[in-house]
């Protein structure tokens, strides 16, 4: 009795108990929380080790949207002639790349989560969560650096007499940021647990993400798609957050409530079916690889 009664207290003492099985609704969300140390881990594995054997390091995250921008003010703005309502090419264009970037590369850096952590994800338990989420914390400072990259050169055309006009929806943009990553998560956790079955999956999200790209309003105005397509642009409810993101900075493109709210509930489904696939996925993922 009194070894029984031990080995009951000892149970009791512990931290996490691990159960064989559990229902698929039971997301272990407060997990993420006990584990944020791990979490600060990743995100700080994440940002050093793309970086670590380059010879310009973070500057890489300046490099990249300035040398994409400049090619499409060649292409889309000098060569195709495409509007940009009357706002300097060079802040239109990088408006639109950076928080574009972030939800694209927030989508493919957390699409492959169980294939890029295979092998950890077979020793050690910690909620699988934090891998994709570690991404797209990581991929928030690359977004902050390339914001302060726009606000320099914005800076810069205000002192050459462009006016901005700012106006108290300046208050939406941590909405919009916030919107964005989650639809980066979302869409990532969902073809991870897809493609953790389904590899041949994994060669058509690059494909996709280009392509849906020129189904946002990146490089062109939403104003300046003819009526008949207009409405297979707003139906992505990614175009609310690009259109609203360049209104609030720049003070052209629509800035609409219903349209941001009609992308935080698209947000808020996918994210919440991707959180049950994930769940669901991570329980027989060592079965399937």
């Amino acid at each position: 009795m009194e070894s029984e009664k031990e080995s009951l207290q000892s149970i009791e003492n512990w931290d996490l108990v691990i159960k064989p099985s559990s229902g698929y609704l039971n997301l272990h969300l407060g997990d993420v929380w006990r584990y944020r140390d791990l979490l600060m881990m990743f995100v700080k594995r994440d940002i050093v080790t793309v970086y670590k054997q380059t010879i310009l390091g973070p500057v890489w995250f300046v490099i990249q949207p300035i040398l994409t921008t400049l090619i499409y003010i060649i292409v889309f703005g000098n060569i195709a002639g495409i509007s940009t309502n009357g706002i300097p090419k060079i802040l239109f264009y990088l408006s639109g790349i950076i928080i574009w970037n972030y939800f694209a590369e927030s989508f493919n850096a957390t699409s492959n989560t169980f294939r890029e952590n295979e092998a950890l994800f077979g020793k050690v338990y910690f909620p699988r969560l934090l891998a994709p989420l570690s991404k797209v914390i990581s991929g928030l400072i690359k977004f902050g650096i390339q914001f302060c990259l726009f606000i320099a050169i914005g800076i810069y055309y205000a002192f050459t007499g462009y006016t901005f006009h700012f106006t108290s929806a300046l208050l939406l943009l941590p909405v919009l940021i916030i919107i964005m990553a989650m639809l980066g998560l979302a869409a990532g956790i969902i073809f991870t647990s897809l493609t953790a079955k389904y590899r041949d999956l994994s060669f058509l999200i690059a494909f996709g993400v280009q392509l849906l790209m020129y189904a946002t309003p990146v490089i062109y105005p939403l104003s300046s798609v003819p009526e008949k397509y207009k409405v297979f642009i707003q139906v992505n409810p990614i175009t609310p957050v690009v259109e609203g993101f360049r209104y609030i900075l720049l003070g052209s493109g629509t800035l609409s409530v219903t349209a941001i709210g009609y992308s935080a509930a698209v947000t808020i489904i996918l994210f919440l079916t991707g959180l049950l696939i994930f769940n669901r996925t991570e329980k027989t993922f060592m079965d399937t690889v």
